[in-house]
């Protein structure tokens, strides 16, 4: 692999776990019932599966054996963020639905 594509990976691969970082503090930082109320996992499970996410975006990176890892932890933490964050969110601010 040449030199820049290796260093392309490696940003791409670091920033993921920073993402998934600010993830796993936004779930730590939200009430557990906000979780039941936005009807989706519970907190714990949340802290869990974003935890678990960004230890493996920061062991393991894009180009290497733990490729599908990372690809696995990219996705979970998207989830969240794209999902149940804005859920949480729209709960704990008294959404019109809610």
């Amino acid at each position: 692999m040449p030199l820049i594509a290796y260093w392309i990976m490696q940003v791409i691969s670091w920033a993921g776990a920073l993402v998934g970082l600010g993830a796993f503090i936004h779930a730590l930082l939200q009430r557990a019932d906000a979780y039941q109320a936005a009807d989706r996992k519970t907190k714990p499970i949340w802290l869990a599966i974003t935890g678990a996410s960004t230890a493996a975006m920061g062991l393991f990176t894009l180009g290497g054996v733990g490729t599908i890892f990372w690809l696995a932890g990219i996705v979970a933490v998207l989830v969240y963020l794209v999902d149940v964050r804005p859920r949480l969110i729209e709960v704990q601010r008294g959404g019109k639905n809610w």
